[in-house]
């Protein structure tokens, strides 16, 4: 079975890739790279032993995606490209627009000329804004709060109205909540480019000499420790999700959304505690205001996947964080490539 990874030489995209390969499974990647690296693919087929097809471009151009569908018998898609810094939607709403909801428009279109109708969709558990209740469910309330959280939104609406005009659609939608960790090989993981938007990148910067301190958005939130209380998944565990998200849409039609996280609410200092545990190394920090559109709480009930697709999260908070700085220890400036090279 021959699948296609939009945006395989990202973060998730790349371990995905590694799950896919060790399953047996052959992939194709079409990667732009201005938010992942061409060395994670390399080291893809490192730690695999697989080669694969990789080509260099984006959603936007139709005729780079007609010619990877004319040139591959793909059964499916894994749609992972697009933009996805919060902040940066909010400074520059109709860049995300564009890029995720137009770029995925022109997938589908590619998509249904060839006959292809299997999609695993990336979707985000920001489309849920504040939460109606916690732990949050697939049935609850969308009201995602900015930009990116609403190309999200929109563009589940999108899929489940391609599939009432068209009952061959298998569509899963993955609501992830927050991937962290890296690959037990420590050759692929997180490489955020600039300052890191996410917790955990931040903290291993911080350990490998990279940033000064950490900067924790908020320690007045009613949780136990006054800062925000997130459910972490380990991405391997989260790659293991797509592979059981793709079995299902090969066996029958029909669009189902999947909360993929482990059910745990845990505090930023409850992250650091257990970061400094795995790392032996303290991690200075200092405390600023709230970003806005932040939420106190946020985790999610996984038990649908566990139900419908077989999938549950297996690694603990220790794998996650022993994982981190196994990858950012060895790889103190991530992939270290020559964005340079990309353009000759």
């Amino acid at each position: 079975m021959a699948v296609l990874i939009t945006g395989g030489a990202g973060y998730i995209g790349s371990h995905t890739c590694v799950e896919l390969l060790e399953a047996g499974y052959e992939i194709i990647v079409l990667d732009n790279y201005k938010n992942s690296h061409p060395e994670a693919l390399k080291r893809v087929s490192q730690i695999t032993g697989r080669s694969f097809k990789v080509y260099l471009g984006d959603l936007m151009n139709e005729d780079l995606l007609e010619k990877v569908f004319i040139e591959n018998d793909i059964d499916a898609v894994i749609h992972f490209a697009g933009l996805k810094a919060v902040g940066e939607s909010v400074q520059n709403p109709l860049k995300y627009y564009e890029c995720n909801i137009l770029g995925t428009v022109k997938l589908c279109n590619v998509m249904k000329k060839y006959n292809v109708k299997n999609l695993v969709f990336s979707s985000s558990a920001t489309v849920y804004g504040v939460p109606d209740r916690i732990p949050i469910s697939e049935d609850s309330s969308l009201r995602a709060m900015n930009p990116y959280g609403r190309t999200k939104q929109m563009i589940e609406e999108i899929l489940r109205d391609l599939y009432v005009s068209d009952q061959d659609w298998s569509i899963a939608l993955l609501r992830y909540f927050n991937p962290i960790g890296a690959h037990e090989s420590g050759l692929i993981g997180e490489a955020p480019n600039g300052i890191p938007n996410n917790l955990m990148p931040y903290i291993t910067q911080v350990a490998v000499g990279k940033l000064k301190e950490l900067t924790i958005f908020g320690n007045i939130y009613p949780t136990k420790d006054g800062t925000g209380v997130r459910d972490y998944i380990h991405v391997v565990d989260l790659a293991k999700g797509h592979l059981k998200a793709l079995e299902k849409v090969s066996m029958s039609t029909g669009v189902e959304a999947y909360n993929l996280g482990t059910g745990k609410g845990y505090s930023v200092f409850e992250i650091v505690a257990a970061f400094e545990k795995a790392s032996n190394i303290k991690i200075p920090y200092k405390i600023s205001e709230p970003r806005k559109g932040d939420i106190a709480i946020s985790y999610g009930d996984p038990s649908k996947a566990k139900r419908e697709l077989g999938w549950e999260a297996e690694k603990e908070i220790e794998d996650m964080c022993r994982d981190s700085w196994r990858w950012q220890s060895r790889n103190p400036n991530g992939y270290s490539v020559d964005r340079e090279i990309l353009s000759n």
